[in-house]
């Protein structure tokens, strides 16, 4: 395998975009948050628009070079990292980050792919709307990136997955064309919506340039709860009646776990516990309303009705902004946590909502069976997406337990397929869960994916070897 691309490319390249085009390799474009993959090195090229991005999609075509599209670089699945096969060009949307325009009357935003995630949010708000994809990684995380995977995050309950947040799109197909699909319009049906196809497929069928982005109005009233329950099925049922109470209000309902806290206690001690004793379980609670609406008589109607229940023992109501920060810290702090432990195994799924406290329960008895283990099970309860993620003991390192790996995910995987679930809830499949997609996939759908593929990129140059394997 060669070590660099062609050198007859990478001068039609050069010769072809400007000097600003090429910023130098770092290590950071081969390396993934996880360090599950490596990257070769590759020519790295940054066009600074759209129809830079053609040219370079033409000439890597035209010369067989594969392209991975690279966006914030905080995917979890290896997506953007191709650890095998042809060195490739890397294919960054760094120097595409503008918000193109703003349109407040009709709750649009039309952003480059490569604006950061942050920054769209700011913009909105800047116009008194709310862009309501929130993620733990959005000071990197680029609009393209999130739409090609679909991301989804803490407010999917109420707003939707990115899916459900794109109006239009502006994409770079195989052959260079440029697709100019930037519509604002609520209803289009002109046809195959194209946008739903690019739309996590993680740049193997086109590289996203821009978006129309669909915003909410900015609420006016916001209020944030942590309420103690005794068991995923009690926050099930604290759920159902949180409809009761408040209604769509609901932006986000989180479960945490005991083991988050012992987390926090052993990593990041300036993440206290707002509760003593630290509840084995608990649920924070966001709402989200107009001028009118009062969120935290809310939570205290939903306390009171769910403890006469029998649903909730304690909890506590933010008293102000200060306090609603300092509890949606201790969700968002999570991840760091865990990853400052080290976790031998982790597991983005999904499940019906009723199913989760069978899944919970079952899997932890499975997984018992393999070897000794501290689970941390968290997430997004309310949409049925949790982070079951497997921890060696204290003293241990996740090195210990590498030869489980493998049994350890095919255990929890087998479990959520037989639930009806799904093995990749918002991360995609990238390089990961390749194999995932082969073994629990429906066979039909994937003869579609691959019809879909070879039809549009018949070389298979588009990031090859992400969600489909390879064609050798």
């Amino acid at each position: 395998m060669l070590d660099t691309v062609p050198a007859d490319f990478e001068t039609a390249v050069r010769a072809a975009l400007p000097e600003a085009a090429f910023p130098e390799l770092s290590a950071a474009y081969l390396e993934e948050p996880r360090g599950r993959y490596a990257g070769s090195g590759g020519l790295l090229v940054a066009p600074g628009a759209t129809e830079e991005v053609a040219t370079l999609v033409r000439l890597a075509q035209a010369h067989k070079v594969p392209i991975i599209p690279y966006g914030g670089g905080t995917g979890l699945v290896g997506g953007q990292i191709a650890p095998a096969g042809p060195v490739p060009v890397i294919l960054s949307l760094r120097r595409m980050r503008s918000i193109r325009a703003v349109y407040p009357e009709e709750n649009v935003l039309v952003a480059d792919a490569g604006a950061v995630l942050a920054e769209v949010q700011q913009a909105a708000r800047d116009v008194g709307r709310l862009f309501p994809l929130s993620l733990a990684s959005e000071g990197s995380a680029t609009i393209g990136g999130v739409l090609a995977t679909n991301a989804g995050g803490v407010n999917v309950l109420r707003y939707g997955n990115a899916r459900d947040l794109c109006l239009g799109l502006e994409a770079v197909m195989p052959d260079g064309a440029i697709w100019h699909g930037l519509t604002r319009l609520r209803k289009n049906n002109m046809g195959y919506d194209l946008r739903h196809l690019l739309i996590g497929a993680e740049g193997t069928l086109g590289i996203i340039t821009g978006a129309a982005l669909r915003l909410s109005p900015l609420p006016q009233r916001h209020g944030v709860g942590l309420l103690v329950v005794d068991s995923p099925a009690a926050a099930l049922d604290l759920l159902a009646l949180a409809g009761e109470v408040a209604g769509d209000t609901i932006s986000a309902f989180e479960l945490i776990s005991g083991r988050g806290f012992e987390f926090f206690a052993e990593t990041m001690p300036e993440m206290r516990a707002p509760l003593d004793p630290v509840p084995a379980w608990s649920v924070l609670i966001d709402l989200a309303g107009a001028s009118g609406f009062d969120p935290e008589g809310a939570l205290e109607t939903l306390f009171a009705r769910a403890a006469e229940a029998g649903l909730v023992s304690d909890g506590v109501i933010a008293q102000s902004e200060a306090q609603a920060d300092a509890l949606w810290a201790l969700r968002e702090n999570i991840p760091e946590a865990n990853r400052r432990i080290g976790s031998v195994s982790s597991h983005d799924i999904s499940v019906p909502l009723s199913e989760i406290p069978n899944f919970i329960e079952t899997a932890t008895a499975r997984l018992a069976g393999i070897g000794d283990y501290r689970i941390n099970c968290f997430g997004h309860v309310g949409d049925g997406n949790l982070h079951y993620n497997v921890f060696p003991q204290p003293g241990r390192s996740r090195a210990d337990h590498e030869d489980e790996r493998p049994a350890i995910k095919t255990c929890v995987h087998d479990l959520v397929h037989e639930l009806g679930g799904s093995v990749s809830a918002e991360h995609g499949v990238g390089r990961l869960k390749v194999e995932d997609l082969e073994r629990y996939g429906d066979p039909v759908k994937q003869a579609a994916m691959r019809a879909i593929k070879d039809a549009l990129d018949p070389h298979g140059l588009m990031n090859p070897g992400a969600v489909l394997r390879a064609r050798t």
